[in-house]
């Protein structure tokens, strides 16, 4: 079995906006549905669970997934970080043997990127998608002055779906809850215990809508969905 959760707990305080920014409008509909039919669509997840914060459940349910017809496993209530909202989904998916962990302001994720996070997971255990950073990386100092270029051919910026044997990043997710360790991802949390995490070729349309000049780009790519 194969499950994915996506992790809509965004509120949107870099965008500006008054209304978390997974529902934010493109072409008239909200990132969170583009979304959401990604992985609805795709032939190989069977469940999939929506990570909320608790006073968004009901607005989520009626203004997504009601109204456009999403049909998925169960909603789920998020945590205080990231990584216990992703604890409470994985809570929720005994049974599968591959979860995927995906951002819910992803929304252009291709069913390739999906399926490769499945194929590679198969193989390898865990997976993630990356890409090469385009621009030239720099360590700066205190004092802002530059004192490394990083070699921009081993770099690479991670992206979602992070995907795993379940056992594996359940294990892991209980092992960091329980030792108060914080990770800014779940590649992190795998990495913490000695495991390996293969990245494969991500894509740069798969990008996370953060600020309002990610807005721009995600306009564009919503009008050739």
């Amino acid at each position: 079995m194969v499950s994915a959760i996506v992790l809509a707990g965004g509120r949107g305080k870099r965008m500006g906006c008054s209304k978390s920014k997974q529902y934010i409008e493109l072409e008239g509909k909200p990132i969170l549905y583009y979304t959401l039919k990604q992985f609805i669509d795709n032939k190989y997840i069977d469940k999939i669970v929506l990570v909320v914060p608790e006073d968004e459940k009901e607005y989520c349910k009626n203004e997504v997934l009601d109204k456009y017809g999403l049909i998925i496993h169960k909603i789920v209530v998020g945590g205080k970080e990231r990584q216990d909202s992703v604890y409470n989904a994985l809570d929720q998916l005994n049974g599968s043997d591959i979860v995927l962990i995906h951002d819910g302001a992803r929304p252009f994720v291709s069913q390739r990127v999906i399926n490769d996070a499945i194929k590679y997971t198969r193989i390898y255990g865990a997976a993630a998608p990356g890409v090469k950073p385009k621009d030239t990386i720099k360590i700066r100092d205190e004092k802002n002055f530059s004192v490394n270029t990083l070699e921009r051919d081993s770099l690479v910026a991670i992206q979602t779906p992070q995907a795993f044997d379940f056992n594996l990043i359940y294990e892991c997710h209980k092992k960091v809850k329980k030792s108060k360790i914080v990770v800014t991802d779940d590649t992190a949390v795998v990495e913490n215990f000695g495991n390996k995490v293969y990245i494969y070729e991500g894509d740069y349309t798969n990008i996370k809508i953060t600020t309002p000049e990610d807005l721009v780009f995600a306009k564009h790519f919503a009008r050739m969905v």
